[in-house]
């Protein structure tokens, strides 16, 4: 799995915002260190070299993921960033 980023916080609307380590397409499935399904990008937005990411929870174990690293899947499609 490939690193999305690390939980900040959980927003007013119910979404999980991550500090990201790149760019990543709206809809990809995000999952926790155990390889859970956690929930889906819904955007990615701010500097391409540091964005947020902000992603639709699909559990409601939201609390016990802030400070938690997040992933996606290895062979996702990159927006922006290096090599695109």
């Amino acid at each position: 799995m490939k690193k999305l980023g690390i939980v900040l916080h959980k927003a007013k609307s119910g979404n999980i915002v991550v500090k990201g380590t790149e760019y990543f397409k709206p809809s990809l499935q995000v999952y926790d260190e155990k390889g859970k399904r956690v929930g889906f990008v819904i955007e990615t937005f701010g500097p391409v070299t540091s964005p947020y990411i902000l992603v639709k929870p699909t559990t409601d174990r939201v609390r016990k993921l802030i400070g938690q690293t997040l992933y996606v899947k290895e062979s996702v499609d990159r927006v922006g960033g290096k090599g695109n």
